[in-house]
């Protein structure tokens, strides 16, 4: 650990742990609905389970068959994970024989075209998602659009921001304090973040079909020719194969400030892009195939670990909340689904996690540069791709370093912040499960993506067959359980409010969608749109 940190957590120890007693948690995770036979779902999102334009907990995200559900933040992880498995409760009364795909690399899948975009109504708001998916298709394929993933939103209470600018001495605001604070925990989190990927990969394997008519290095999984691995992978999912794009490789994203975070992603969304532009924005009918041909439609299409985020008001774009307000909390994007998990993620996972972005936010975090950047860019790679691999090394400042002798650095570091968080919360949670993941780093069996890949071969099931028994495992868990009289009317009137809510929205005065959109793309001149790099 540097001395800054120790002076951190010496300073946190001595009277200050209840800083750490408050923490917000939200959680967004996706799931696939397949059918029966296990293929992807064609039936629209069930009536039953509301509006997807306007339903608080229960919307989609690419596809009509991709479900997100959606958790208010909450300062204990046991009432995230209570109200999580309360909302697929409640959807599986809706189901019918339908099943939430368990992993994040999807069921088997047939052509690009089939698969359902997610349609949320003839509202502009609903119009202006709608196209943004199609604009998605086009611009990398639908079936790359069916992955799923875990999405964590984390915020430390403005009592601890305040005092540890307090004990800085720093002149800033303190909303400016609060959002450098939120940045430098940001660039912490890209430095070691591989480490997440490596403990939580959950997706080492792939149907075919998935990467049919798709260049990629994948290799049969011994006998069995309808699934696709790489021996060491940890997280496909968050590898080529994933959410990247070759588009988006040019795109060098500063986190070294707000300002130039800002400066570089509207950058990205006001100037054009020639492969979009072949595209075109409309069809030969009028109709819009993209909502522009920039390097990107809106901030959303960044595919990025990591996010600064400010809850923005109806109508507003997320940049320019984060321009006139500042940075709120974070959200965590690396996250595989956990395929043994009814709810995809763990108890322990999350206290974990909690400790990881505590160390983030309190050891030193020095501006990135361009070595760096493309440092982390292949530590990512490396780690997808051969991170179970014991004699893997990363790079740190242009350095070989062996991936045992990292982690274990910053697992020690991870040990001391959750001591801290113990004492803040009064329980022995975090440590225990700091505990228990140091254990499994030092072992690359004892990884979900390591099981997942013995189990296909005890079992002699290909990655389909697998992914599809434990789905449907998880699915009796949930039909098993039963919701609370209160809990079921709950769920029941948010129904029937978010269906009003759409119907009340379409009901208004629509001004003509191209002026609704030139109105959303004109706050981007919030920042200076020439190029800017940082680096």
């Amino acid at each position: 650990m540097s001395q800054p940190l120790q002076d951190k957590l010496a300073w946190l120890a001595e009277g200050n742990h209840h800083l750490l007693k408050v923490i917000l948690r939200g959680m967004e995770k996706e799931s696939l609905r397949v059918n029966t036979e296990g293929t992807l779902a064609l039936t629209d999102h069930p009536k039953a389970l509301g509006s997807t334009l306007t339903h608080p907990h229960i919307t989609t995200d690419y596809s009509e068959a991709l479900m997100e559900f959606i958790t208010q933040p909450h300062t204990s992880v046991d009432a995230l994970l209570g109200q999580l498995s309360d909302i697929h409760t409640f959807t599986y009364k809706h189901l019918g024989d339908e099943v939430l795909w368990g992993a994040s690399m999807p069921c088997a899948v047939g052509a690009d075209k089939d698969i359902p975009v997610a349609r949320y109504g003839n509202s502009n708001t609903g119009t202006m998602k709608t196209i943004y998916r199609i604009g998605l298709g086009h611009r990398y394929g639908r079936t790359m659009q069916t992955i799923a993933g875990v999405h964590y939103n984390f915020s430390f209470s403005d009592e601890l921001i305040a005092a540890l600018q307090a004990k800085s001495g720093s002149k800033l605001s303190f909303q400016d304090f609060k959002t450098q604070s939120y940045f430098d925990l940001i660039r912490n989190f890209r430095r070691y973040f591989w480490l997440l990927v490596y403990l939580y990969g959950a997706a080492p394997a792939v149907c075919k079909s998935f990467v049919k008519d798709r260049p990629h290095a994948l290799k049969p999984f011994g006998q069995d020719s309808h699934s696709l691995h790489l021996p060491h992978a940890t997280s496909l999912r968050m590898g080529n194969l994933g959410y990247q794009s070759d588009a988006q490789q040019s795109l060098t994203v500063c986190y070294n400030n707000l300002n130039t975070y800002l400066k570089t992603l509207c950058g990205a969304i006001t100037q054009g892009h020639k492969d979009y532009q072949d595209i075109g924005l409309k069809d030969a009918a009028g109709e819009y195939k993209q909502l522009n041909t920039s390097l990107l439609q809106i901030e959303n299409e960044f595919y990025s670990t990591i996010r600064p985020k400010r809850t923005s008001q109806r109508g507003e774009t997320a940049l320019n909340a984060l321009h006139a307000r500042g940075v709120e909390y974070i959200e965590v994007r690396c996250v595989d689904l956990n395929p043994y998990e009814p709810l995809g993620v763990t108890r322990d996972q999350l206290h974990a996690m909690d400790a990881f972005l505590l160390f983030c936010l309190l050891e030193q975090s020095p501006e990135t540069d361009a070595e760096e950047y493309a440092d982390m860019l292949e530590n990512q790679k490396r780690v997808v791709e051969q991170g179970r691999d014991p004699a893997l090394t990363l790079r740190q400042r242009g350095k070989e370093r062996k991936i045992q002798d990292w982690a274990k650095e910053i697992l020690d570091g991870m040990t001391s912040c959750a001591a801290i968080l113990d004492q803040g919360a009064d329980t022995q949670d975090f440590s225990a499960a700091v505990t228990r993941v140091t254990t499994q780093a030092a072992d690359p069996t004892a990884t979900p993506a390591a099981r997942f890949l013995a189990d296909m071969a005890s079992q002699n099931k290909t990655f389909f067959q697998l992914a599809k028994d434990l789905s449907i495992e998880h699915a009796e868990f949930f039909k098993q359980r039963s919701l609370s009289k209160d809990k079921q009317s709950l769920f029941e009137r948010l129904t029937k409010e978010s269906l009003a809510a759409q119907t009340q929205l379409e009901q208004e005065q629509q001004e003509p969608f191209e002026d609704y959109l030139a109105k959303f793309y004109a706050q981007y001149t919030c920042c200076d749109r020439p190029k800017f790099s940082c680096l």
